[in-house]
């Protein structure tokens, strides 16, 4: 079935969405996506239900039919410094600003939104497997995300990001256990389990 195209008709709206809160490394990005109000694309959808290469395929018709599209991030620092939550909403604002059509109203994946962007906007709860614009920016979000994260396991290549992309898989933890912290781990979080925390915080 395919998402709904817009809340409300006749007004521009931007779907916005980010990727990567639940993750030990790599900063949290956010796409904000403006999608013509007749678009129709029944294999848009939350990008969680998404294969890799499904997601890749529709990255070009997401960037080609949509009427703008704007991909931000928050840093590792920033995550540290002002909490995972704040930086989320950091990252969806810089992708809001960096749409160069103003949107009328805002729709925004989740239950809440903070904001120094003076937008009206709607959060709406599981948005991405609900209308079409939250789910195209969580597709640019994640595949921005997850090839920015296989890039960085060239680096460093004990932390098994190339298959888990910064979650914290057993893998990533063995990793941190044996090999010590990188550059782009978030130390504001748990990163071992308690018995095994080796005083990375």
């Amino acid at each position: 079935m395919a998402l709904l195209p817009y809340l409300e008709a006749n007004r521009i709206e931007a779907g916005c969405d980010e990727v990567g809160r639940g993750c030990l490394a790599g900063p949290v990005v956010a796409a904000a996506v403006i999608l013509p109000a007749d678009y129709e694309n029944p294999w848009i959808n939350d990008s969680k239900k998404l294969g890799k290469y499904q997601r890749e395929e529709l990255i070009e018709e997401i960037k080609y039919k949509s009427l703008d599209w704007a991909i931000a991030e928050a840093t590792v620092a920033e995550i540290d410094q002002i909490n995972i939550l704040n930086a989320s909403f950091l990252a969806m604002s810089r992708a809001i600003e960096m749409l160069k059509i103003k949107p009328e109203h805002l729709l925004i994946d989740g239950n809440r939104w903070r904001s120094k962007l003076e937008y009206s906007y709607s959060c709406i709860i599981k948005g991405d497997g609900k209308f079409a614009s939250i789910a195209a920016a969580s597709i640019l979000a994640k595949v921005h995300r997850d090839q920015m994260m296989e890039d960085l396991a060239n680096s460093f290549p004990h932390y098994g990001w190339e298959s888990n992309v910064g979650y914290p898989t057993k893998t990533h933890r063995e990793g941190i256990q044996k090999h010590g912290i990188s550059p782009w781990h978030r130390k504001s979080f748990q990163l071992l389990p308690r018995q095994l925390d080796l005083g990375l915080k």
